[in-house]
């Protein structure tokens, strides 16, 4: 068996969660061992693959690149797996690193493409784009004397990231200004914002959690702290924890969040194959809320580690889950690096189960108490999630599926229906038999 060396991440894309280890790549004795296993019809189907690969090198209408025939001849292979599983080449690598980190060698600017240009929506507070004067509203004409027009958005990012103490040369044009300003900045280590807080009227905490990175935890206690500390605890009704649209991110982060809010009990397990490789996570003694109320926002956007922590204290009993059902992506990914310059495998290795022992693979977990938003009719067709169960080749439910469900949530607070019926509920101007949950109904012994 390969030994792990860190259990690193659950992550997200093209709205598909994933649950990530990192483990050391298999030696070659171990290869070896499972080559001469293999059955006489397996290597029959190799040497067809290898009859093909050369048939295709010497008769190709034009001469083929031999690394992207191989790499695509990979990714036919595990994407006929489930939608989760994939090769990662080098730069698909290290951009996940640099994600699950949550900070990089930047400048701190958080911006947008706009006919063309590098236009800035907002500096992050001290960080060197800030110090600098960079503005939002800025806009991005070049990049070290090179010209933004032409060039992508991911590929402007990736020239004004790189390592910290480097010098880059901007020119930008700003509304109000007769000519384009140069402004050098030095870059710094940014850390991604992936928790927001503020206190809603004078007595409940907003927290948003918008991914699990290596900074998530931190941030929650952070936000928990300062609300805390604004909020004298007579007066503090307690907290909304927003995990919409949140796609996932790092399995420890998810369990470590979980623990926040907790005082005991298991908060997820994973079950592979092999039943010896079952793991199971408990939260330690400590609620840092001090047993305030809280209410978690979901919705279809909500997936893998958002669910993870929904379903945690939801089978507690230790919150509410207020909107929509969740994403239902219940399957755990394991990321095997494939040594230096070949980039990485992500492969599905196991299936994940809240704290009551329910998978939601393909079904999502169902809120305590659902509330749909009113969609205006310019975003209708984006509103709609189509959830785990539409994915062609996904891991089949336990049981029933689930189709998507409503993920928009509204560009302003007053028109949030999720979000006003949590705050009315803290405060009392709404009753739900759900809310307060009962710890004794409570579907885990603690």
């Amino acid at each position: 068996m390969m030994r792990k060396t860190s259990l690193v991440l659950l992550g997200a894309a093209a709205g598909a969660a994933l649950t990530v280890f990192a483990i050391q790549p298999p030696t070659t004795g171990l290869l070896w061992s499972s080559a001469k296993a293999a059955s006489t019809d397996t290597y029959r189907q190799l040497n067809l693959f290898g009859d093909i690969f050369e048939r295709v090198r010497s008769h190709y209408v034009e001469k083929p690149d031999d690394s992207k025939l191989v790499e695509s001849a990979i990714n036919g292979m595990l994407n006929g797996l489930d939608p989760h599983s994939s090769y990662m080449d080098p730069k698909s690598f290290r951009d996940m690193q640099v994600q699950t980190r949550g900070e990089f060698g930047g400048l701190g600017i958080e911006v947008t493409m706009e006919d063309g240009l590098v236009k800035v929506v907002a500096p992050i507070d001290d960080t060197p784009a800030a110090k600098a004067g960079i503005r939002a509203n800025d806009v991005i004409t070049h990049l070290d004397g090179e010209a933004v027009q032409g060039m992508t958005l991911n590929q402007a990012v990736e020239k004004m990231r790189g390592p910290v103490n480097t010098k880059i040369n901007l020119k930008v044009m700003r509304k109000g200004a007769d000519k384009p300003i140069e402004i050098a900045i030095t870059r710094d280590i940014i850390r991604v914002r992936s928790v927001r807080s503020r206190i809603e009227g004078t007595d409940v905490g907003y927290i948003r959690v918008t991914q699990f990175n290596e900074q998530t935890t931190e941030g929650l206690k952070k936000a928990i702290g300062d609300i805390t500390a604004q909020i004298p605890p007579e007066k503090l009704r307690g907290f909304v924890i927003d995990l919409r649209n949140n796609p996932g991110g790092l399995l420890d982060q998810a369990i470590s969040v979980s623990d926040t809010f907790l005082d005991r009990g298991e908060i997820v397990s994973t079950r592979g194959r092999d039943p010896d490789e079952t793991q199971r996570f408990n939260a330690r003694p400590g609620d840092l809320t001090k047993g305030k109320p809280v209410i978690v926002l979901v919705n279809g956007g909500s997936a893998s580690a958002s669910e993870i922590v929904a379903g945690a204290l939801q089978d507690h009993k230790r919150a509410t889950l207020v909107g929509t059902r969740s994403f239902g992506k219940g399957s755990v990914q394991t990321i095997i690096p494939l040594g230096a310059g070949n980039g990485a495998l992500r492969l599905t290795t196991a299936r994940y189960y809240t704290p009551a022992g329910r998978s939601i693979q393909a079904k999502g977990i169902v809120p305590d108490i659902e509330v749909l938003q009113e969609v205006p009719e310019e975003v209708k067709s984006r509103a709609e999630m189509r959830g785990e169960s539409s994915l062609r080749g996904h891991l089949k439910a336990d049981g029933e599926e689930q189709a998507g469900s409503q993920s928009y949530v509204p560009p302003e607070a007053k028109d949030d229906k999720a979000l006003n019926l949590a705050l009315e509920l803290m405060r009392g101007t709404q009753v739900n038999a759900a809310f307060p949950p009962s710890a004794k109904a409570a579907s885990v012994p603690n």
